[in-house]
């Protein structure tokens, strides 16, 4: 009977040893399972103001708030 095809079966034994994946960059704002950043006031819970350099804005209503400098 013929070797089946794609190497010899020395090469395909055995498991390959397991790798960690590295963590994504999205959970890093997130602390013990909530979220960091201030709540929309008009749009309430779940929609967060993405925050620039100058303003706070949210990108659903675009209510912005300006910080001062």
């Amino acid at each position: 009977m013929p070797a089946p095809e794609g190497g010899t079966t020395k090469e395909r034994k055995g498991k390959k040893p397991h790798k960690n994946k590295p963590t994504s960059k999205k959970y890093a704002k997130y602390s013990n399972g909530k979220r960091e950043g201030k709540i929309c006031p008009r749009c309430g819970a779940g929609i967060f103001l993405a925050v620039h350099k100058d303003r706070l804005h949210c990108g659903k209503c675009k209510y912005t708030e300006f910080t001062k400098k």
